[in-house]
């Protein structure tokens, strides 16, 4: 596969609980679901470090910590962890989406300072189900819970979930030297 790399498997029944306990965490920041055109409008997210602004994000920036980390505590290891196993450098944003059954996130490219510049992008999968695909152009991918994966999201990508449960999945955006 030239678009995905699976890095390993991780414990994330700890921040699915966690998450399931806490359903008004998700969709608190809605400027990546609501805003004109986007392809994520299907889906749904929680903010764990992220810009302040879609106009911060597209240009140099540290993010900042969301209320979020301090509520899921869960998701620390999972960070962590998974830029020692790339050699990260820098931390840029981090979310966890949620995509419902019969949902997906339409094709698209992430441009930008933020992609270009946090060129690595782990995902933990935290929920899915078979018939949950994931694309980056003519490779397509079926990633089970636990499974950590890396892929190249300046190509163009998409999730369709055709099953009739949710997919969810921690997204880590890092810079790898």
């Amino acid at each position: 596969m030239k678009h995905f790399m699976h890095i390993g498997d991780v414990d994330v029944l700890p921040l699915v609980a966690q998450i399931h306990r806490q359903p008004e965490l998700w969709n608190m920041h809605r400027e990546r679901k609501d805003h004109p055109g986007t392809p994520h409008s299907q889906m749904d997210d929680i903010w764990i470090h992220h810009a302040e602004s879609r106009e911060e994000f597209e240009r140099p920036h540290f993010a900042k910590w969301y209320p979020a980390y301090k509520e899921l505590p869960a998701v620390r290891p999972l960070i962590f962890s998974s830029m020692a196993r790339l050699e990260a450098s820098h931390l840029g944003g981090v979310l966890i989406t949620r995509v419902p059954p019969k949902g997906r996130i339409e094709a698209h490219i992430d441009r930008g300072w933020h992609p270009e510049f946090y060129n690595a992008k782990a995902y933990v999968v935290l929920k899915s189900n078979p018939q949950c695909v994931f694309r980056v152009e003519d490779e397509r991918v079926v990633m089970a819970p636990g499974q950590v994966w890396t892929i190249d999201n300046t190509k163009e990508h998409d999730v369709i979930n055709d099953g009739d449960t949710e997919r969810m999945t921690l997204i880590i955006c890092m810079r790898c030297e």
